[in-house]
């Protein structure tokens, strides 16, 4: 793996207007964010050893900030296995993941799971209830039926009607069966689909990886959702750009955190164009389609990576003021930036 060095190998981003001309942003490309840190003037005792590799159905990138690039590899190591290990037991895309063992047994019995599984159900089950099932966690078919990475148009309308208000997560029951979480699907037509909350998990766990190591700064960017580990190289708070959905060239704003999360969802990672409409994968429970927005992204800042992520799919599209009075009642503290 090759360590690189910010303020030797990458430049800032050309033309948007909005970049700090004191600072130079770390080139994490993949998703909604690039990050910027101040300068060193001198001495660079401190290194910036990074990562990327495929998880989480993106591709995650991680920085630490040490001074041993060995020991720094080491717990990139342990941060990247904590992410697999949440991506190998949440994906709906294999049979033989936790998800997709209760999603093969929909209408019968329940399936066990992992404690780790069966609390990200739970805290899904929580955004529904609250949300009255703008966050909906059971609609995998729905999702599954749209593809909209692969489809270029909708599917048949009675398949979408039949799949529409359906509360379909009042159904998702979450127990134990001789000491261990088990998870059951009451109706057929359920199948969880955790993508709105289970990469938020599986950056905290990163991140508590890197806090187990003795890791005090760095960042861990799964697509649109990122946490920022104390505080950049420099000793400044990490600055989050946050990309501009219709120019992802530019910054649409920055963002200063530091032990934070932040995540950004949007319709322009996922979609496809038909008769002069985008459909993009954030569906709306209620319609089973594509939610419609006048605002193309939304992004939220919060104590940690899964609320960010649950909080920024649940308010998408819903409108600020709604949005925020969400929040205020389901996760204090949290906030759209």
């Amino acid at each position: 793996m090759t360590n690189v060095n910010e303020a030797e190998r990458t430049p800032e981003p050309g033309g948007t207007g909005r970049a700090p001309t004191r600072r130079e942003f770390v080139a994490l490309g993949v998703g909604a964010f690039v990050v910027a840190a101040l300068p060193l003037v001198g001495r660079r005792p401190l290194q910036l050893v990074r990562r990327r590799a495929p998880s989480m159905g993106t591709v995650a990138e991680l920085v630490v900030v040490h001074r041993d690039p060995t020991y720094a590899q080491g717990a990139l190591d342990a941060a990247l296995a904590a992410l697999r290990r949440v991506d190998v037991a949440m994906t709906r895309f294999r049979a033989d993941s936790e998800v997709g063992r209760v999603n093969l047994s929909a209408g019968t019995d329940p399936v066990l799971v992992s404690e780790e599984t069966a609390r990200v159900v739970l805290e899904a089950l929580r955004w529904a209830e609250a949300s009255d099932g703008a966050f909906d966690p059971s609609i995998g078919r729905a999702v599954a039926l749209w593809n909209v990475g692969e489809r270029v148009a909708p599917p048949d309308g009675d398949e979408v009607h039949a799949l529409a208000a359906r509360g379909l997560y009042r159904g998702v029951v979450v127990d134990r069966w001789r000491g261990r979480p088990a998870v059951r699907l009451e109706d057929r037509d359920a199948a969880l689909d955790l993508g709105g909350i289970a990469k938020g998990y599986g950056v905290d766990r990163a991140v508590a990886a890197l806090r187990e190591w003795g890791i005090s700064g760095g960042l861990v960017n799964a697509g649109g959702d990122l946490y920022a580990l104390g505080r950049s190289r420099e000793g400044e708070p990490w600055r989050v750009g946050i990309r501009d959905p219709d120019d992802p060239a530019r910054l649409m704003g920055t963002l200063d955190v530091e032990d934070e999360a932040v995540a950004t969802s949007g319709d322009y990672e996922e979609f496809f164009e038909h008769g002069g409409r985008r459909y993009h994968h954030l569906l709306d429970p209620v319609t089973a389609a594509p939610r419609n927005t006048e605002h193309r992204s939304v992004t939220v800042v919060a104590a940690d990576c899964m609320t960010a992520d649950a909080a920024a799919t649940t308010v998408f599209g819903v409108g600020r003021e709604r949005g925020e009075a969400l929040l205020s009642r389901v996760a204090p503290g949290a906030r759209i930036a």
